[in-house]
């Protein structure tokens, strides 16, 4: 079973940060729960097809940009935080934010995003 901190950077980077979509699919598949919540400020999505979606929209929205963690994982029993920053490589961030993940069975079930600004 994959610990709290590492289920939280796969969620970041094997994720979100993934543009190769059969990786991303891979990793998705290991790290989430098959009805985990994904939620931020444009609403939420449910499920490892709706998050897929959900990763390749704002990797699309977003070309040359890549997300990177912004200091450690923190844990409190069954939940994770993990703030990150997005931006060009190599630059300045244009967005900073955290994830707050809930695990159940050994893998994610509910993600929450939050934009910082």
């Amino acid at each position: 079973m994959a610990s709290l901190d590492a289920l939280m950077r796969a969620n970041l980077l094997e994720v979100f940060g993934e543009r190769d979509a059969d990786r991303r699919l891979d990793a998705i598949r290991r790290t989430y729960t098959d009805d985990v919540v994904f939620a931020d400020a444009e609403g939420g999505v449910e499920g490892h097809d709706a998050l897929n979606a959900k990763a390749q929209s704002i990797l699309d929205g977003a070309p040359g940009f890549v997300f990177r963690p912004a200091g450690d994982a923190y844990e409190i029993q069954d939940m994770g935080y993990l703030a990150w920053e997005f931006g060009p490589e190599g630059a300045d961030p244009v967005v900073r934010g955290a994830d707050m993940g809930f695990v159940r069975d050994g893998a994610l079930a509910k993600v929450y995003t939050v934009l910082f600004h």
